[in-house]
């Protein structure tokens, strides 16, 4: 009769031979010495990651030799009564057994006030789990089952981190006792030791995979060996460490750390160069639950969690997994102006409730988002995992879809734009990130700042994501480094060129303008709520030799390197402008056009205007007025053109950031010269007025009231207010009604604050016919009185 019998060919070679022999059976006697065999290799046998530990680390995990046989004991939280992993009887003798050195709890250290958080400046983390950085040590306080005796026993820690953690890889790491720590590597040391407690010290290196690590911790001595096995509540979160030297994240400046890694409330600005809006954003980095959310888009992603050491490849995977194409990412974009199945985009305060929302449903994309939304989100996930960053809005930014790093403009015979032609777009203002890290991927001189984009526009290597694109790269037309230094390059510093169609199909280059890209790159002051001017950053000053060497050496590599063509003599020149305050929403709007013969000949001037509502990413919606004007300019003459958009021209055509943009084009008789410029402005929203009712106490109710003036001449349908505030209320949305026109109203929104200190309270209005009104306050909550 046959029988199964067990291979007893080492569990490392699985795979290589065949796990079950057949044999005969001949007699008792064999049988019963087979059956001794195969129990005494089941008490030696040891899995393959263990035999392979021998022999990259016998100090820690050292071979035990044919004659010793070790007993495991795997010993979870709270077990009174430790059992024997082999199912080996355990030694009949009581001493021995009380003499072995076993685990019997974990202390991580990890209350917010504790020496952990506060030194690796992760207090300000509402969350109970142990928060550290890399590239510092942090204490862990281990209780035993006796004192520790450093000549007979032995102990070593675990990590692991990530579904399949290898060793190899850098997600399975056994950290040794040493006598001394040395610094940047995984090392503990005993630092005190009082009867049964040993207090460690722990290294890691400031290279560490950054995520969330499972903790184990082993003892043993020459013939037992016992595992305290990993606890979730135990979960180490391991982050960046910009106050480390060693990493390559580290930021010199206390205030830049301060604003750029710890401030949890920032400033978007919006708009056009000429009218710049701004709007507070809630990043609360440090909320409940958005570290789980970040490390949770981190592992959504896909990627192996060994890359997650390296900045540059982990901004690159947020820059991907903040939008929603490719791999379903946390915000879905929505440009159309329908959001019915979704909120508008303009009506987000923050980035908490769309991290929370996306983590809840287990990685839906939330609906729905635009530039401004997805940078900050991706600066809230920076922020949190320790990457210092920053949210940058530029203004009369342009899209480059075919790498010329041009921004080109299709005119027909009659100077009116082609639109199908016309892909290339320059945005009023688009938002993206700037994250600070060194880059020992490039040459020397080109960390600190890099730009990063979660707006999906154009893929990279296959996937929507940008950056990081140094700045020094950028600014001197060093577009051949890596990643995305073209496409931000174009953003900032193109040249716009206008083609005219000829009558055999073709386009000839007839005009281009130097100095239309690119302005007030805008990003929140340290320290401040001020507006700062960081174009200096981006490119040289305009005009300068500097900047068109920049410009040139870009365009090198560029796809249409031969549209630059020899300047010609221009004696007319056409400039718009907006005098006096900014148009409201429901007013007309009045610019002015001066138009400048610089000649000492009469020149006729054929004008034609065309103005817009556009998309604030630069696409045209929807033309609303067409005029054409014919100009006799005497020499040396200057005259002043006024020019009215009235609101019944442009009502009902608007949508969310009230963007219009007007477009000149013309030509001289005498001297063919073509005029092309284009400028682009918008209407003012009101703002919601926030005043506090009485004194903000934690703990205590109290409220304020929120005011509001419709501007526009007709009603406002179905209007949704919508108010939250970081340590004061979550986001909350308070369903109205109609609003009648130029009608002011009154709400009373009453909440709990639950943190002391300053906060910010932040509103918003959504409705279908006004968006991109919103309003803060100032709350400071006191603690409350004992």
């Amino acid at each position: 009769i046959p029988v199964e019998m067990t291979s007893i060919r080492n569990r490392s070679t699985l795979g290589r031979f065949p796990t079950v022999n057949f044999g005969y059976e001949e007699d008792k006697e064999k049988e019963t010495e087979e059956a001794e065999e195969a129990e005494e290799n089941k008490s030696q046998k040891e899995n393959s990651c263990q035999q392979w530990l021998w022999k990259v680390c016998p100090c820690c995990c050292p071979k035990p030799n044919d004659d010793d046989l070790t007993d495991t004991l795997i010993i979870g939280p709270g077990d009174e009564n430790p059992k024997d992993s082999t199912n080996n009887s355990v030694t009949d003798d009581d001493e021995l057994e009380e003499l072995f050195l076993r685990v019997q709890s974990v202390d991580l250290m990890k209350s917010k006030s504790g020496e952990n958080r506060t030194e690796h400046h992760t207090d300000l983390y509402q969350s109970e789990n142990c928060i550290i950085r890399r590239g510092q040590k942090f204490h862990i306080l281990y209780t035993l089952s006796r004192p520790f005796n450093p000549n007979t026993d032995k102990l070593h820690l675990e990590f692991k981190t990530g579904p399949l953690p290898t060793v190899s890889k850098g997600t399975h790491v056994i950290i040794p006792l040493v006598e001394e720590l040395k610094g940047n590597r995984w090392e503990a040391a005993i630092v005190s030791q009082t009867d049964k407690s040993i207090k460690l010290s722990v290294n890691s290196p400031a290279s560490a995979v950054i995520g969330k690590y499972q903790v184990s911790v082993e003892t043993s001595n020459s013939t037992k060996k016992s595992v305290f096995t990993h606890d979730s509540a135990n979960d180490v979160y391991m982050l960046f460490n910009p106050w480390c030297k060693d990493d390559t994240v580290f930021m010199n400046s206390e205030d830049e750390r301060n604003e750029y890694v710890l401030n949890e409330i920032g400033r978007i600005y919006y708009g056009t160069e000429n009218q710049i809006g701004v709007r507070t954003w809630n990043y609360g980095q440090f909320d409940d639950g958005i570290l789980a959310a970040c490390i949770f888009v981190l592992e959504k992603s896909g990627t192996p969690p060994s890359g997650w050491g390296d900045p540059v490849n982990v901004v690159r995977i947020i820059s991907a997994m903040i939008n929603a194409p490719d791999d379903s990412g946390v915000v879905q974009g929505n440009w159309s102006g329908v959001y019915s199945d979704g909120n508008a985009p303009t009506v987000w305060s923050g980035s908490v409730e769309i991290l929370k929302q996306y983590h809840k449903t287990s990685g839906k994309p939330v609906k729905y988002g635009q530039c401004w939304i997805f940078a900050g989100v991706f600066t809230t996930v920076l922020r949190c995992l320790g990457i210092p960053s920053r949210t940058v809005s530029n203004f009369s930014s342009a899209h480059d879809t075919d790498v010329s790093l041009t921004t080109d403009i299709y005119l027909d015979e009659n100077l009116e734009p082609i639109e199908h032609l016309n892909a290339d777009s320059v945005w009023n203002f688009h938002v993206w990130n700037d994250c600070w890290m060194a880059r020992p991927d490039l040459p020397e001189g080109y960390g600190g700042w890099q730009a990063v984009d979660a707006t999906p526009q154009e893929t990279s290597q296959g996937t929507f994501r940008c950056g990081p694109a140094s700045l020094a790269a950028v600014r001197n037309g060093q577009v051949y480094l890596k990643h995305d230094c073209p496409f931000v390059f174009a953003e900032v510093n193109s040249d716009k060129i206008y083609w005219m169609k000829n009558a055999d199909g073709t386009f000839s280059q007839i005009y281009s303008e130097k100095k239309v890209v690119g302005h007030k790159i805008s990003t929140k002051a340290v320290g401040s709520d001020e507006r700062s001017d960081i174009t200096h950053l981006y490119k040289h000053a305009e005009g300068t030799e500097e900047e068109r060497i920049a410009v040139e050496t870009a365009c090198r590599y560029g796809s249409k390197a031969e549209a630059y063509s020899s300047p010609t003599a221009e004696d007319i020149s056409v400039e718009v402008t907006m005098d006096g305050k900014d148009p409201n929403m429901g007013e007309d709007a009045e610019l002015t056009i001066t138009v400048q013969n610089s000649s000492s000949e009469q020149r006729n001037v054929f004008l034609h205007s065309q103005a817009a509502v556009m998309y604030y990413t630069g696409v045209h919606k929807a033309t609303v007025r067409k005029d054409n004007t014919d100009l006799a300019m005497l020499p040396n003459e200057v005259r002043v053109l006024e020019w009215s958009l009235k609101y019944e021209d442009y009502k009902g055509h608007l949508i969310d950031q009230a963007a219009l943009m007007l477009t000149l084009s013309g030509r001289v008789s005498e001297t063919q010269q073509v005029l092309a410029t284009q400028f682009s402005f918008r209407l003012r929203t009101p703002d919601l007025i926030i005043k506090p009712i009485g004194k903000a106490v934690v703990g205590e109710k109290t409220a304020v009231e929120i005011l509001f003036t419709n501007p526009l001449p007709q009603v406002l349908k179905a209007v949704i207010f919508h108010v939250e505030g970081l340590g004061l209320l979550s986001a909350q949305k308070i369903p109205y009604g109609d609003i009648g026109s130029h009608a002011s109203v009154s709400i009373t929104e009453h909440f709990t604050p639950t943190l002391p200190g300053p906060s910010k309270l932040l509103a918003s209005l959504d409705c279908k016919q006004l968006t991109q009104v919103h309003g803060v306050a100032d709350i400071t909550v006191e603690k409350r009185s004992s």
